[in-house]
C-alpha cells in the first residue's frame, strides 16, 4: 500500500492486534485453531503429504526385496535438506515484499525457538499484498518439488515427498498469519514490521460500536 504507518489513523484504521517477534508462537497458534481457509487448507495439506508417506513406505511390504531401513533412511535424507531450504524460503518472501513495494527487507531468526522471519520494515501491507508475501516461498519451493516427484529415481521419492512435507509443516507462520488475516477480513486489516522495536502492528477498521466495547 502506498501509505506510511503515521498515515493509517487518518484514514480511518486503528490499532487491534501487535505481535513481538520473540514471542510469535502464541499469537500463530491462536489464529490456527480458527477454522479459515487457511488454517484449514494447511492441516489438510499436512494429513495428505502424510498419507502419502505412509503410502509409499508400506508399498511392497512382504516382497523379498523390502527394507524398511532403507525406506527410512531415504525419509531422512529429506529431513535436513528442508532446513536447508529456510534460507531460500526467506528469500522467496523478502523478494515477494520488494515485489509488492517494500524498500528495506531484513531477516529475523531465533534459533532457540526455530523460527525464521523475513521483515519489511515501516511496509503497509494488505490483505492481497500480505497473501503475496506469505504464500509465495510455499508456491514456488512445494511446485519445484512435486514437479521433482516425477523426475526422480523411484528410491528417491521418500526423500522428495519427505522434504515437501516438512516444508510444508514449516509454513505454519505463514498459514497462521494468512489466517489471522482471513479471520479478521471484515476489518480489511493492514500490517506493518518494525524492526527496531521487533514488534509487527496489524490495524483495521472497526464500526463505532466495537469502539466502544
Amino acid at each position: 500500500m502506498e501509505i506510511s504507518p503515521e498515515e493509517l489513523e487518518e484514514r480511518g484504521y486503528v490499532q487491534i492486534e501487535e505481535m513481538e517477534h520473540h514471542d510469535i508462537a502464541p499469537f500463530l497458534q491462536k489464529y490456527m485453531k480458527k477454522r479459515t481457509i487457511y488454517s484449514v487448507f494447511y492441516y489438510t495439506s499436512n494429513l495428505v503429504l502424510l498419507g502419502f508417506l505412509g503410502y509409499y513406505f508400506a508399498e511392497g511390504y512382504g516382497s523379498s526385496d523390502y527394507s524398511f531401513a532403507a525406506r527410512f533412511a531415504h525419509f531422512s535424507y529429506g529431513l535436513p535438506i528442508a532446513v536447508a531450504l529456510i534460507p531460500l524460503h526467506e528469500y522467496i518472501h523478502v523478494l515477494a515484499y520488494k515485489s509488492q513495494g517494500a524498500k528495506q527487507t531484513s531477516y529475523d531468526a531465533n534459533l532457540k525457538k526455530f523460527y525464521f522471519m523475513a521483515l519489511a520494515d515501516k511496509f503497509v501491507a494488505n490483505k492481497k499484498e500480505f497473501e503475496v508475501v506469505a504464500l509465495s516461498p510455499f508456491i514456488v519451493i512445494s511446485a519445484a518439488l512435486i514437479g521433482l516427484l516425477f523426475m526422480v529415481n523411484p528410491d528417491w521419492v521418500l526423500t522428495v515427498l519427505a522434504v515437501l512435507f516438512a516444508h510444508t509443516a514449516m509454513c505454519s507462520g505463514d498459514f497462521g498469519l494468512l489466517s489471522y488475516f482471513e479471520f479478521n477480513k471484515e476489518k480489511q486489516v493492514v500490517t506493518y514490521d518494525d524492526i527496531e522495536n521487533k514488534v509487527s502492528y496489524f490495524y483495521g477498521r472497526i464500526s463505532e460500536k466495537e469502539k466502544n466495547t
